[in-house]
């Protein structure tokens, strides 16, 4: 069967090797459909957090099931399933109090271990979620979207409250939705005009603002001078991460979902001023892949994904899709 790796930064190749044979516990998947993300991106450009060389990237993926054991969840040979690409040990101190999504020993398809971008792939059964009513377009965005579910949820946003998202790329616009459907006014935050326009044209919220020294001022006229109760950062920008306090209300809530390398700097009395609770999001849990599934319907599919290729042809467009100008929310690699 065929697959590519990611030989090192900025190789990809395409090689053959024999399909894979399931163990017990294991399912056998066919892909159908991979999603390309930030990490994707980011492990080609050799700036990704955590990665090693080679890898077979991929990790937002549309499937079915070749062969299975049989299991709790009723799932069998020809089912579509949505893959939760993260492995987690079950027994650590994370994953004892149920946070599986940041297991001590995690490992992550696509990441720490190979991922979907091959024709046929085995994984643990336990890791599957029966999506037999979802399309493969939908089945391959429900990974990036169940992150913004998982930081909504860490967030506890309430109804009526108005929140900043940072950053108008693929997660940044799960977020917004999500917490659309939770309730909230959104205000979306970047640099790139056309993913504002974006945001505000297919996603609905509900005020854009363009990145840069005079967005407080914006942001403040908008809130009326309170700020934003919540405020999400999905860019890991540097500069963005460290702006990102100054948008939010005394007594809000910070939520790191993207992730940069390097050092954060704040200003601890103005950060303490505001009893600023900070926290991170990392990856998703069953529920929120559950939660992603079952208000789905309420997302924009079809435009969120803006460049879509056959497999054989992904090498070649790869280079593209790291370029602001082609105007990629999210590409897709089909199978046939």
């Amino acid at each position: 069967m065929k697959y590519i790796v990611c030989e090192k930064p900025g190789e990809f190749i395409l090689k053959e090797k024999e399909a894979p044979k399931r163990k017990s516990g294991e399912a056998l998947l066919k892909i159908k459909k991979v999603g390309i993300c930030g990490t994707d991106l980011h492990a080609y450009g050799g700036n990704q957090a955590f990665f090693t060389y080679p890898r077979i990237l991929g990790h937002e993926l549309a499937s079915e099931v070749l062969e299975i054991d049989a299991n709790d969840k009723g799932i069998k040979a020809g089912d579509k399933v949505v893959v939760m690409p993260y492995i987690s040990c079950g027994t650590c101190i994370a994953c004892s109090n149920g946070k599986t999504n940041c297991c001590t020993n995690i490992k992550v398809l696509g990441v720490h271990t190979d991922g979907g971008m091959q024709e046929q792939i085995t994984v643990p059964a336990n890791i599957l979620l029966p999506a037999n009513n979802l399309s493969d377009n939908e089945m391959a965005i429900v990974e990036p979207l169940a992150i913004g579910a998982h930081a909504v949820k860490r967030a506890d946003i309430k109804p009526g409250e108005t929140v900043a998202v940072v950053g108008c790329g693929p997660i940044g616009i799960g977020i917004m939705k999500l917490a659309q459907i939770a309730g909230a006014k959104v205000i979306a935050i970047d640099m790139n005009e056309q993913r504002l326009a974006y945001a505000k044209e297919k996603i609905g919220v509900d005020y854009i603002v363009k990145a840069g020294d005079t967005a407080i001022n914006a942001i403040s006229e908008i809130t009326n001078g309170d700020l934003c109760t919540a405020v999400f950062d999905a860019s890991g920008n540097k500069f963005a991460l460290e702006a990102c306090p100054s948008y939010m209300a005394h007594g809000g809530r910070f939520v790191l979902v993207g992730l940069s390398k390097g050092e954060l700097t704040y200003n601890h009395p103005a950060v303490h001023a505001k009893e600023m609770t900070l926290m991170c999001s990392r990856n998703a849990t069953t529920e929120d892949f559950e939660h992603v599934i079952s208000v789905l319907n309420q997302f924009p599919t079809d435009s969120f994904i803006t460049h879509a290729v056959e497999f054989t042809d992904m090498i070649a467009n790869f280079d593209s899709w790291l370029k602001p100008e082609t105007g990629v929310i999210k590409a897709t690699v089909s199978f046939n």
